[in-house]
């Protein structure tokens, strides 16, 4: 359904707790209808797994109730949407639904479901990509995309798309918290899938940013990757920046070192807390850039450590590296968590002035090994981010997984918050 230019612009999100379907349904519909005065062109739904038994009978209910809509969804172990009152709420491990609805003037909104063995192959050229998603790129689509945790070949769908709509912003997540018993739950178009992605293209007149919190602090220094195999690290150096603030200005002569002294090195320098925090929660940053001199919060992809060679001082990490990257080691914990969303979130608001149109609505993809679980509180991420930003309607779920950007190209991410603002220009 197509909103004319000129309709006011709207997004609305309402939150339902009750354990039946049909009234929380019933609840959503009413909230979001009764606040959105024009046409809706763009729903989301997102469903708390506690009624995966009955992901079968939410499309049908909906086709009910809502119009003929763009429409995707999933389910989650725990889901973020507005209630009654217009507070924020994230609820897990509980009956919960979420509904937004959105009328966006001058926005096309292009919905599609794909299976792994849809996709083409990474040597297949950019149309290839562009005939599978019925979108072209001078649209200048944003995505919003849902997978499946069995999803096989996600990073080769994030790759193709990065390849096909470069400079497009994609945000989205894995779906949480479904039995065996009853499969998981991806929902397009009044469809329930069982496997698979489903997505949103948008363009027009709207504007896509994504904030990828991935919860880290950095400790020591950057370093230089000299040596590396596949994901093995196998030689750093002191990075030119780091090594002549250290010295006063003078140039000093680095050598080639093993990961693995490095890093215990490092460890010894640490407090008493840290290094009782690095025994389990340690983690690399991969700079994202070759030409920035001074690395910030948001400029490394984290990945994991997952094995050491103590023979020849080699580390091996959860994803490729190659030499001439640049490296840090990271810790992560619900301070470290909660700041470095601040950090992000005060960064984006201090950069996105009035010039850029303001925010509309938010979508927020938050890791199951977050929320209360990490923090000791409930609603932590969603009230950090109405703290920046108190009109902005938000909903969203906690995933299996997280996808957004880092650096100009999507990844998939683990323990991370990942927030997508839009923006009508």
């Amino acid at each position: 359904m197509a909103v004319p230019t000129g309709t006011p612009t709207q997004w609305v999100s309402a939150l339902s707790t009750r354990p039946s379907l049909e009234a929380a349904i019933a609840e959503v519909v009413q909230q979001t209808q009764a606040a959105l005065q024009t046409p809706a062109n763009l729903g989301l739904v997102f469903i708390s797994s506690a009624f995966a038994s009955e992901y079968s009978r939410l499309m049908p209910l909906l086709k009910e109730r809502l119009p003929d809509i763009a429409l995707v969804g999933c389910g989650g172990a725990g889901v973020v949407g507005m209630n009654s009152y217009q507070l924020i709420r994230e609820i897990e491990g509980e009956p919960a639904l979420s509904l937004t609805l959105a009328s966006l003037p001058g926005v096309n909104v292009h919905s599609f479901h794909l299976s792994a063995d849809e996709l083409p192959d990474l040597d297949s050229p950019p149309n290839t990509w562009v005939d599978l998603i019925g979108i072209s790129p001078a649209e200048q689509p944003q995505f919003i995309l849902l997978a499946d945790p069995a999803f096989g070949r996600l990073n080769d769908l994030l790759q193709g798309l990065d390849f096909a709509y470069a400079g497009s912003t994609k945000v989205g997540g894995l779906a949480s918290g479904s039995t065996t018993a009853h499969g998981g739950g991806l929902f397009c178009n009044y469809r329930l899938h069982r496997e698979g992605m489903v997505g949103l293209a948008l363009s027009g007149n709207i504007v896509l940013d994504a904030i990828v919190a991935q919860g880290c602090r950095p400790i020591g220094e950057p370093y230089l990757v000299t040596e590396g195999e596949r994901n093995i690290l196998l030689a750093l150096e002191e990075h030119p920046s780091s090594t002549t603030a250290s010295s006063g200005g003078s140039a000093v002569v680095s050598q080639k070192r093993p990961p693995l002294e490095v890093l215990q090195e490092l460890i010894q320098s640490l407090s008493e807390e840290d290094r009782a925090l690095a025994q389990h929660s340690l983690f690399i940053g991969i700079a994202q850039s070759e030409f920035k001199q001074t690395l910030e919060q948001g400029d490394f992809l984290i990945r994991q450590l997952i094995g050491v060679d103590p023979r020849v001082g080699a580390i091996a990490i959860g994803d490729r590296i190659r030499p001439g990257q640049r490296v840090q080691f990271h810790l992560r914990d619900s301070k470290a968590s909660a700041e470095d969303l601040e950090t992000l979130l005060h960064r984006y608001q201090q950069t996105s002035g009035p010039e850029k149109g303001p925010a509309i609505g938010a979508l927020m993809f938050s890791c199951t090994g977050r929320g209360e679980g990490l923090y000791g509180e409930a609603d932590f991420d969603s009230h950090v981010f109405s703290h920046f930003f108190p009109t902005v309607p938000l909903s969203g779920f906690f995933c299996a997984g997280e996808i957004g950007p880092v650096g100009g190209s999507t990844y998939m991410h683990g323990f991370t918050s990942v927030f997508g603002i839009f923006r009508q220009t």
